[in-house]
């Protein structure tokens, strides 16, 4: 299998994670500012998920946000990587498992981690939804699968 070496998936992971979390992180900065917030305050929130006094952290805790928020993308595409490792089925639909995957993502980050952490409930607005399933589908799952593409011997 060209995908078990683990040099192979940890510089796929690396790739993946930059792409996707620069793309999620430019998204929801642009949709922050776009609001009139501070991107920074959007950063801290970020940061807040682990350490709920990050909040008040100023510049620090932005920083953590960004932190944050590529370790959650890291752990995010591996996960996916393994399983294009050893799943023969995503290994042979790279695309469609990565969009899949993403769908899968917004569910549990709408499902389970915003309301258990912030008691946010499941958005209700449409333009909301297609905005968090364009994020987690496209920019996150999609790049995902198109990275794990990328390097399997057709």
């Amino acid at each position: 299998m060209a995908d078990a070496g683990t040099g192979t998936i940890g510089r796929r992971v690396l790739v993946a994670t930059a792409i996707a979390g620069t793309l999620d992180l430019g998204m929801a900065a642009i949709e922050t500012a776009l609001h009139g917030k501070p991107i920074t305050r959007m950063l801290r929130g970020v940061a807040s998920g682990p350490v709920p006094q990050a909040v008040d952290w100023g510049a620090g805790g932005a920083l953590l946000g960004v932190t944050v928020h590529y370790a959650i993308m890291a752990v995010m595409a591996l996960v996916f990587m393994i399983a294009h490792a050893r799943i023969g089925w995503v290994r042979a639909h790279s695309v469609v498992a990565g969009l899949v995957y993403g769908l899968g993502l917004y569910l549990f980050m709408y499902g389970l981690v915003l309301p258990l952490r912030f008691g946010a409930p499941l958005p209700s607005d449409p333009v909301a939804i297609a905005k968090g399933l364009f994020a987690h589908m496209v920019l996150v799952g999609l790049t995902f699968g198109l990275v794990a593409r990328s390097g399997t011997a057709r």
